[in-house]
């Protein structure tokens, strides 16, 4: 398949997957409505659902899974392994801790604004500690074990503060969060976030050359003139970026940085570069259809969209585990 025709196919298929996000729901809405309603020339009620519920929803949950789809691609691609998933440096976590920081100290009562806002400086602080030892290692596997490290204080700080809440509203807010979900968000929220994936998208094409030399091997590639160090600083604030933005957009979101590289990739010939721009448009398609899943899901409870990720993302996971062990 040429890589344009796999482009424009992903592309249309994420317009029909954001059609379908705006039309579908406990009241279906046809097409026709939409394009009325987005226009400003509907009626009320279907203004409102579409403008303040079901657009900014949908977009969330694009933008999250292009984020996610994207930082996988490049880690994968920069650690040589398709298990390689935005949360192994550790930024999806910290991004979490600053989130859940807001909702521990009340701050969510002054402004929603306020987790986002946390999650982010949670985000960018990770994203340099581990952008500095990028610099100063010269070992991959270094990296890595920094970012496990800084996973498992993050995760310590969130079981201390969950233990801590002062009431059990503010223990159910954090346990909520921590699933993950895009119900309930606004423009406001997309505009917030949306400079830092610009930001991180930027930097990530930036790699792309390099991304494809190093498949080479690092001794060559640098015998080749690749500033190795450059490239994994790079790289590494750009998949911070974008990873610390997806979490403040829809809280904790996994298997998607994993999945969708991994079912692009034959059809790219396994090279990163040219992985990066698919896997995140498959990303996004991804998770808006299984929050469209989660709305037609008759239950009395909305299931979240973190639960319905790792439901799905879950057992494709452990296939890719077992075939790069070679028993599939």
């Amino acid at each position: 398949m040429k890589y344009s025709t796999l482009i424009l196919g992903l592309s249309l298929a994420s317009l029909i997957a954001l059609g379908l996000a705006a039309s579908l729901g406990s009241t279906p809405i046809s097409f026709q409505r939409i394009g009325s309603a987005l226009i400003h020339m509907g009626t009320p009620s279907d203004e409102v659902i579409i403008w303040h519920i079901r657009l900014p929803r949908a977009l969330a949950a694009y933008l999250t899974g292009l984020a996610l789809g994207a930082s996988g691609a490049a880690l994968q691609g920069l650690l040589r392994n398709p298990l390689a998933e935005p949360g192994v440096l550790g930024v999806s976590a910290s991004a979490s801790l600053g989130a859940v920081l807001a909702i521990y100290y009340g701050l969510t009562a002054i402004t929603p604004l306020a987790l986002p806002a946390f999650a982010i400086i949670g985000a960018l602080a990770a994203t340099l500690l581990i952008a500095v030892m990028a610099i100063y290692t010269d070992s991959v596997v270094s990296l890595i074990l920094v970012g496990v490290g800084l996973s498992s204080f993050a995760a310590a700080c969130l079981s201390l503060l969950m233990n801590l809440a002062p009431h059990p509203f503010s223990l159910t807010d954090m346990i909520t969060w921590m699933l993950g979900s895009v119900a309930n968000r606004s423009f406001d929220d997309i505009l917030m976030v949306l400079p830092f994936m610009a930001l991180g998208a930027g930097l990530l094409t930036f790699t792309r050359t390099g991304l494809s030399v190093l498949t080479l091997g690092e001794e060559t590639a640098a015998g080749m003139g690749l500033n190795l160090v450059r490239l994994r600083f790079t790289l590494v604030l750009g998949t911070g970026l974008m990873t610390g933005a997806a979490v403040a957009l829809a809280g904790a979101i996994g298997f998607v940085g994993i999945v969708a590289p991994h079912l692009i990739r034959p059809f790219v010939k396994g090279d990163p570069a040219r992985t990066l721009l698919p896997a995140a448009l498959l990303g996004g398609i991804l998770l808006v259809m299984a929050d469209i899943g989660i709305r037609l899901i008759p239950s009395q409870n909305e299931l979240h969209l973190g639960v319905m990720a790792a439901l799905l993302g879950a057992p494709i996971f452990i296939w890719i585990v077992l075939q790069r062990r070679g028993t599939l």
